[in-house]
């Protein structure tokens, strides 16, 4: 993997191309030595290029951030709540093949998921992909437990599933055996067969929304409440569609897939327009294997 974005002073290592550029602390990509080409980054580095906004603040004030977070701090603890999300689309637009995103990822595409998800304190998810992708529990791992200790997280993110139906098989390993608890985030006229069925399967409901809908800025503040300020979704487009028009989201993740699908598959984000595009600054960018990592945050 390389870094592509942004661009420093230094230059890449003797016989690279010029242009090449690196992060500028002397991590990948940063010159005067490998520079990333043809090797994979470690979680560490994956860790501090996907930094949530308040531990980059902290890591450059020297205040010994560690892959996420204030090393003491609770959950949540004096910190305004950022939502960004995870996507992958193909060169023509395409967010899935054959209804599922698996198809146009690809191993870096995934460590990069796998990375983001060990970052955040919550995944918020629609309901439709916990259905079309088999969604299943954030597991633990390894390479981050001793940060998310350090930073009052659990032994991995919640996974936050909104639903205005609360039509999900609560018989799936999500609600049967996470690590943490599963969140449901639905409307106050929610069936109440179904509110009491997802809180025997274990589930903690939450209502974030008048009437059967979920409210997307309601719901960012009942998270954060509850503690969960390093928010992240994966969609579905339905869904972001809606943080989008909402104006909740924060930054976007975006893998550029080097493949062209045609047809007739969703956009990363779908339902109404918004009145005026939503203008986002580009932060960083990765490359491997013609895939482009792009991390853009909120003008």
């Amino acid at each position: 993997m390389r870094r592509l974005f942004p661009v420093t002073d230094e230059t890449a290592a003797p016989g690279g191309r010029p242009g090449t550029s690196g992060g500028g602390r002397g991590g990948p990509g940063s010159g005067g030595g490998e520079d990333g080409n043809g090797r994979e980054w470690s979680l560490a580095e994956l860790a501090a290029a996907y930094a949530y906004p308040e531990a980059e603040a902290e890591a450059e004030a020297g205040a010994g951030a560690k892959a996420g977070a204030k090393a003491g701090s609770g959950p949540g603890e004096g910190r305004e709540p950022w939502l960004r999300a995870n996507m992958v689309s193909t060169l023509d637009g395409a967010a899935q093949h054959e209804g599922r995103s698996q198809p146009i990822s690809c191993p870096a595409d995934m460590r990069i998921f796998g990375t983001l998800r060990a970052l955040a304190d919550v995944v918020l998810v629609g309901a439709e992909t916990v259905r079309q992708e088999g969604y299943r529990p954030a597991r633990a791992r390894a390479g981050f437990a001793a940060a998310r200790e350090a930073a009052g997280q659990g032994p991995a993110a919640a996974i936050a599933v909104v639903s205005a139906s609360l039509d999900l098989d609560f018989s799936l390993p999500l609600f049967t055996s996470p690590l943490v608890p599963t969140l449901i985030l639905t409307g106050s006229a929610a069936p109440p067969a179904r509110v009491a069925a997802a809180e025997a399967a274990g589930a903690r409901v939450v209502t974030a929304g008048e009437g059967a809908g979920v409210d997307p800025g309601r719901a960012v503040r009942a998270l954060a409440e509850r503690g969960y300020t390093r928010l992240l979704t994966e969609g579905g487009p339905r869904l972001l569609g809606q943080l989008v028009a909402a104006g909740v989201l924060d930054e976007l993740c975006l893998t550029v897939a080097p493949m062209l699908t045609a047809g007739d598959a969703q956009r990363i984000a779908g339902g109404p327009s918004v009145t005026l595009p939503r203008r986002f600054t580009l932060k960083s960018m990765l490359e491997e294997d013609g895939f482009l990592f792009t991390r853009y945050t909120r003008s």
